[in-house]
């Protein structure tokens, strides 16, 4: 069908309210460029120059120079998908904007992308970058820093100006000579096994750990990175045996309310942050009432809470009076009851470090890590980041289950999991 025809066409269904000469044109060649658009989509498919501009695009975030789109043009047409791919995330922008973008909402509370860069989405920027298992990110002592050599101010526990300097001079993060992995433990203060990744970051203490009483890290981690809400992990026939004493049982007077509601997700919450108990993130409330300059804090063995009389955080009493006979924690061993029921379908797996059961933040994080539900969920996120939508159709959702199991024998290279993705969402 030609433009002509189309043109004549349109013209007879011009609707008589049409009688602004200006408004005429704009209706009649809006309409002929939404019918071309059409019929190109549905009549022909993008070339390898018009996947690959696309690839970079999605990818990288910026259009790519003319020696790359060819290359990558030259990839496609041989049928060297990885290739092509590796070029997009060869540029720095797939570092600095893309992987920035995507895992900053994780750092915060209000989920916003608007936020600087801070060593947790450092971490995971540096993973991605190093091939590195991305399950580390949530047990490993690992944090990503600009190398001392550049003269950049000094990684701090109180403040994020190592990271806002990163930025602000634009430091390439690709760079593996100016952008290195280090042991977490020796930035922070923490022994290696107190550490658990980006869970003990200074970002995720100063969001997360901050007041309250350590359930919104747990909340926030199930978000982030099982991409559950605690309304989808909700199950009443759990045990409520580990439920603290801030938990009414009766919450205005009705204790259906309980037994219908509050127990679904504190019965399989409470346990697991348990493993949280010796957490907190301090800063001097009255000059620093917006916690800008506070670091985590840990209390190691033989360091006891003034009010909890043991290395339990006195935040783990807060409200104690509500339903006094609740649970009082007394250390940081956690269970994981959502191994059975309903929430077995999360895919729980062995780990090193114990299955269902441990001590501490770095093997509860091994147990979400290793969960089938860890390795779906970054697929999708990256799904979403590169695609520009959700899994919509069952060939979406039979592409993310092939995607993620590929993700998984690869050794977690959530390098893999872009390759794939863009390749599948390239144009065609």
């Amino acid at each position: 069908m030609t433009p002509l025809i189309i043109t004549n066409a349109l013209h007879a269904a011009i609707p008589t309210w049409l009688t602004s000469k200006r408004t005429y044109f704009r209706f009649l060649y809006a309409c002929i460029a939404c019918v071309s658009a059409c019929l190109l989509t549905s009549t022909a498919h993008a070339g390898s120059r018009e996947q690959a501009l696309q690839i970079h695009k999605r990818v990288a975030g910026v259009p790519p120079s003319e020696t790359v789109l060819l290359q990558m043009a030259a990839h496609l047409d041989a049928g060297q998908k990885a290739q092509a791919v590796e070029l997009a995330m060869s540029n720095e922008a797939f570092y600095s904007v893309m992987l920035k973008n995507m895992a900053t909402p994780w750092t915060n509370r209000e989920q916003t992308v608007f936020a600087p860069l801070n060593d947790y989405t450092a971490t995971v920027i540096g993973l991605v970058r190093d091939n590195a298992d991305f399950r580390k990110l949530l047990y490993d002592d690992v944090t990503y820093i600009a190398n001392p050599n550049l003269g950049l101010p000094a990684y701090s526990k109180t403040n994020n100006a190592h990271y806002q300097a990163i930025e602000d001079q634009g430091i390439e993060l690709k760079d593996p000579n100016k952008f290195i992995s280090v042991k977490q433990s020796t930035l922070n203060g923490l022994r290696s096994e107190a550490t658990s990744g980006v869970i003990t970051s200074r970002a995720a203490a100063k969001a997360f750990f901050i007041a309250g009483t350590n359930r919104a890290m747990f909340r926030f981690t199930l978000i982030n990175h099982l991409c559950r809400d605690l309304e989808q992990v909700h199950d009443i026939t759990r045990v409520p045996d580990f439920i603290r004493q801030d938990v009414s049982r009766s919450p205005g007077g009705d204790s259906r309310v309980f037994l219908n509601g509050c127990i679904g997700c504190h019965s399989g919450m409470d346990p697991l942050a348990k493993a949280y108990a010796y957490y907190d993130y301090e800063f001097d409330s009255a000059s620093d009432p917006e916690a800008i300059n506070g670091a985590i804090h840990y209390n190691d063995d033989g360091v006891n809470d003034a009010i909890t009389g043991s290395r339990v955080e006195k935040k783990y009493l807060q409200n104690s009076s509500t339903f006094p006979y609740g649970y009082v924690t007394a250390n940081d061993d956690w269970q994981n009851y959502w191994r059975e029921g309903i929430n077995t379908n999360l895919g729980w797996r062995s780990t090193p470090l114990g299955d269902g059961k441990g001590s501490g933040a770095k093997s509860m994080g091994m147990e979400l890590a290793y969960s089938k539900a860890f390795s779906s969920c970054q697929v999708e996120k990256v799904f979403k980041q590169v695609c520009l939508r959700k899994p919509a159709d069952k060939d979406d959702r039979s592409e993310v289950d092939a995607i993620t199991a590929n993700f998984e024998a690869s050794g977690y290279q959530l390098k893999q999991v872009f390759i794939d993705t863009a390749y599948y969402c390239r144009g065609e």
